[in-house]
């Protein structure tokens, strides 16, 4: 029997130096390679999205609109593809449906074809409004599955959400896994399953962390998996994804055709070697996140989580309660219905972790995010929270049922009257909606080049003692 094609997107323009140099590589990196990533033959290039944004306006001084279209420009035969956070968008709170669907139109018509959608806690509520968004755009809208584990997070419970996901209208499917913690047979038992129920190609995502990524695609593939997310070998592994060239000679080996040319892979894997090594040197590569991490195996924690929980331990100099925070995480997890841990529920659950073992009291403190949570206001936790865990964090408040956006009025109208004085687009007003402070900053340096030069007093009072 023939074997499926296997297609690639690959990640290095995103994900791949967001794990590993905190998506600080300027558009000057990426524009002279775009030639060859364009002929190389992959399915897509994932380039926009997640931190790229925030960190365009925030470090890199780049207008990340500008950097979507000077991309696009070069970029003449292959899918550009962005991460979102559904109703989220690239933030960490929901946004107003007028918001979503301004932000994903514009995404589309700047250049961005596919965008993979996904929700924290697998609500799909939260997922709807950026799905219809983009397919009227004109865009390809893929919806993904937040991987994790727990008793309640069965191979059937995800193929039941694929189902639902495909029922929904999605044009692909993605398994995302975060935190690198899909285990090769888990991977062959989840697609074999869910392509026995969808029609539309399914993608699958997993991260070196754990040190297992390879088998897991592996795996995958045998199962039938259509697309892999892998990065070019100098900014693969550890955090990151799985190389490029390595996934490609394995693939081809074992009879699997693809449309990705090696030799020209390797032309950019000789590109961005020098790059890596630059940031290597100036120490925005910390060799810490291309160490396998086999604990995350264990405490279902991502490696991200785990590098913050120790360097928030470290400030308060209580580093010896390392090993009892990752104890408490899987049993805070449990407590608020096992919510994956990806962005923002992984920084809730590990910040309330410590601050149950710091102050050796369970939920004594509890932070203000974690209580909205709790009254669902991020949306329906996968499995419910029981009775007395909910009194005990948010007493006698009500509980929200419906999806959080409804109850956000309109926001677009008050962001375009707040950055009227420096917007000149639609795109700049959905920067500062984002990002107020670092969009505004952004936007009053482009208009004004005496923005944020600190006003200097000088005092001409008249003193006769100074000669």
């Amino acid at each position: 029997m023939a074997k499926q094609k296997v297609q690639f997107m690959e990640t290095v323009l995103r994900d791949g130096q967001q794990s590993l140099i905190a998506t600080r590589m300027p558009l000057s990196d990426i524009l002279p390679i775009l030639g060859k990533m364009d002929a190389a033959g992959y399915h897509s290039l994932e380039m926009w999205g997640g931190a790229t944004f925030d960190a365009c306006l925030r470090y890199l001084n780049e207008d990340p609109w500008e950097r979507l279209r000077k991309i696009r420009k070069a970029v003449k035969h292959t899918k550009l593809q962005m991460l979102l956070r559904g109703q989220n968008l690239l933030g960490y709170k929901n946004y107003a449906d007028d918001v979503v669907i301004d932000f994903v139109t514009k995404s589309v018509e700047n250049g961005i074809d596919i965008i993979r959608i996904f929700d924290a806690l697998n609500d799909t509520r939260n997922l709807k409004t950026a799905l219809e968004a983009t397919k009227n755009a004109g865009g390809h809208a893929q919806l993904a599955i937040s991987y994790t584990t727990s008793e309640f997070h069965t191979v059937d419970y995800f193929i039941k959400l694929a189902k639902e996901m495909a029922d929904m209208g999605a044009d692909s499917i993605a398994i995302k896994d975060m935190a690198g913690i899909l285990t090769p047979q888990k991977a062959f038992d989840l697609v074999t399953g869910i392509k026995q129920e969808i029609t539309v190609p399914l993608e699958v995502h997993t991260h070196a962390t754990a040190g297992m990524a390879e088998m897991t695609y592996l795996e995958s593939v045998r199962a039938g998996a259509d697309i892999i997310d892998t990065a070019v070998s100098p900014f693969a592994g550890g955090t990151s994804q799985p190389a490029t060239e390595s996934m490609l000679v394995a693939m081809q080996d074992l009879g699997y055709p693809t449309d990705v040319k090696l030799d020209i892979v390797s032309d950019i894997a000789s590109y961005f070697a020098p790059i890596r090594d630059r940031f290597r040197e100036s120490g925005q590569l910390n060799p810490r996140v291309k160490d396998v991490e086999p604990k995350s195996l264990i405490y279902q924690v991502p490696g991200g989580m785990l590098s913050n929980l120790l360097a928030q331990l470290k400030d308060q100099g209580q580093e010896a309660l390392y090993g009892d925070v990752l104890k408490e995480v899987p049993r805070v997890r449990g407590d608020l219905g096992y919510p994956p841990l990806v962005t923002p529920l992984s920084q809730m659950v590990g910040t309330q972790s410590l601050m149950n073992v710091m102050t050796g009291e369970r939920y004594k403190l509890i932070p203000k995010e974690i209580k909205d949570y709790v009254r669902g206001l991020y949306g329906r936790p996968p499995v419910p929270i029981s009775p007395e865990m909910t009194k005990k964090i948010i007493g006698d408040a009500s509980i929200v049922t419906t999806r959080p956006a409804d109850l956000i009025e309109s926001q677009m109208p008050a962001f375009r009257k707040a950055i009227a004085k420096y917007a000149h687009s639609e795109e700049d007003v959905l920067s500062y909606a984002l990002f107020p402070d670092q969009a505004k900053d952004f936007l009053g340096r482009r208009e004004d080049p005496f923005y944020d030069v600190p006003v200097q007093k000088i005092d001409l009072t008249f003193d006769p003692t100074h000669n």
